[in-house]
């Protein structure tokens, strides 16, 4: 007899926090995995199977372990796969507000892609960014003027950041700049890695109007460097699963809110 799990949503996000903890301690017994995260021995192998085909982490005989020094690909790698079906449906949303003719930043964050793919359908665009991966979608685009923000390259992001990069944006002018946040806690945001916190920064400098795209899942976390508050963005567009204490927060703060009804995802079932 097969007994319903939750759904696609939860399950990543389960992986998400294995492959957090896995990341955090280097080397897990299996065993201990199933205890902590109270799900079965079938369960916790599945789980660990679909992480290692990923190349997230290595499965061996009765434990895991994390790649080397790649804490930061890992976590980007597992990104560009999680929640997808939410975050197509904020990047639909994300692009009623562009329109012909203007001037518009992207960062490199992953929940764009989904934006970024429809750009390429609006008339008379520049598009400023520093994601070599937004470049390479826009790139066939013949109404897309595309314009790279060069500087340091991060293979683990596939972009640039730094000093550089704050610099083009500080001499450069956008109509609307849509970025993401690795996570955001209460209303303060933040990202494990400095220059991309200098980044975002500098990009609420570069446009008139600001809009932070964020899934359910970056919520009630919180990460190394922390670089400004919800407060600081026009409008925040996220998904129906943002939790209440933060949508209260950005209310509070005066951001203005859509947030975004997503088709529900698959069962999973074990067995």
């Amino acid at each position: 007899m097969s007994k319903t799990r939750p759904s696609d949503a939860a399950v990543e996000h389960r992986r998400q926090e294995i492959l957090d903890h896995v990341i955090a301690t280097g080397e897990v017994r299996i065993d201990d995995l199933t205890t902590r995260f109270g799900v079965s021995l079938m369960t916790m192998h599945r789980d660990l199977d679909d992480l290692a085909d990923r190349r997230l982490l290595r499965k061996l005989r009765g434990k895991v372990e994390a790649y080397p020094a790649t804490t930061i690909e890992s976590a980007a790698r597992f990104r560009d796969t999680f929640n997808q079906a939410t975050k197509d449906a904020l990047g639909e949303a994300a692009a009623a507000h562009v329109h012909s003719g203007q001037t518009v930043f992207v960062d490199d964050s992953t929940t764009l892609f989904p934006l970024v793919r429809r750009l390429g359908q609006v008339e008379d665009l520049t598009v400023l960014t520093n994601s070599l991966e937004a470049a390479r979608i826009l790139g066939p685009a013949k109404n897309v003027e595309v314009v790279l923000a060069g500087g340091r390259y991060h293979h683990e992001f596939d972009s640039c950041a730094g000093p550089d990069v704050v610099a083009f944006l500080d001499r450069t002018h956008a109509d609307i700049a849509f970025v993401s946040v690795a996570a955001v806690a209460v209303g303060r945001l933040f990202h494990p890695v400095q220059d991309y916190a200098e980044l975002k920064k500098a990009a609420l400098r570069t446009a008139d109007r600001n809009v932070l795209v964020v899934d359910n899942s970056k919520f009630g976390r919180t990460a190394t460097y922390a670089y400004g508050d919800i407060g600081d963005y026009d409008l925040l567009i996220t998904d129906e699963e943002a939790p209440t204490e933060e949508i209260e927060a950005a209310l509070t703060a005066g951001t203005a809110i859509e947030q975004v009804e997503c088709a529900p995802e698959g069962p999973e079932y074990e067995f």
